[in-house]
């Protein structure tokens, strides 16, 4: 990594920009360390996402700079994410469900006006049931959802609140401002 004095004017707005805190509660961010073979310059941000107090998904938010650009990026700066979060057992073989999880990030970006290109990614669905010295718990069902795109504006804020509302719907917290009747239920009773 170059030394602080030579980070490009570009990179240090996109860092600032994505240093913002969560837009909702629910989210915990945080800075981690970047890969540094990646690109000439990177940033990291983790997320945890709380849903009543329990932590249901987590994921990565990479800044990735190369000044020079790179071709398969379409520019000179890319984004990269990894997101997993736990399954409801009804969800998890449902044969639409890597669809929706792909809008769930392209129409988040979409709604934050996050504008990019070349946009890419993978969406998997495991299902791990414990046998012998491992047996317990009932069978786990997981999501990831591993994804890269190159913005093609300087709003990186708006990268950020779109990632966030990604994370939101992976984990299945209702959109801001609504109460889900299951928790509204456990208040008042």
């Amino acid at each position: 990594m170059a030394s602080p004095s030579a980070v490009p004017p570009a990179f240090a707005r996109a860092v600032d920009a994505l240093r913002a805190p969560a837009p909702r509660p629910e989210i915990l961010l945080e800075e981690i360390a970047a890969p540094q073979r990646l690109a000439p310059f990177a940033f990291a941000i983790s997320a945890t996402v709380l849903r009543s107090g329990d932590e249901v998904a987590g994921g990565r938010l990479i800044l990735l700079h190369d000044p020079a650009g790179h071709e398969a990026w379409h520019g000179d700066i890319r984004l990269v994410t990894l997101v997993t979060a736990e399954l409801e057992d009804d969800l998890a073989g449902d044969p639409m469900l890597s669809a929706v999880a792909w809008t769930w990030l392209t129409d988040a970006l979409d709604q934050h006006a996050a504008a990019y290109t070349a946009i890419g990614g993978t969406i998997t669905q495991t299902t791990s049931t414990r046998f012998g010295e491992l047996a317990g718990p009932a069978p786990t069902a997981d999501l990831e959802v591993r994804a890269s795109w190159t913005p093609t504006g300087t709003d990186f804020g708006a990268h950020l609140q779109g990632w966030c509302s990604m994370l939101a719907s992976t984990a299945g917290l209702p959109p801001p401002g609504v109460t889900a009747l299951g928790d509204r239920a456990q208040r008042v009773g």
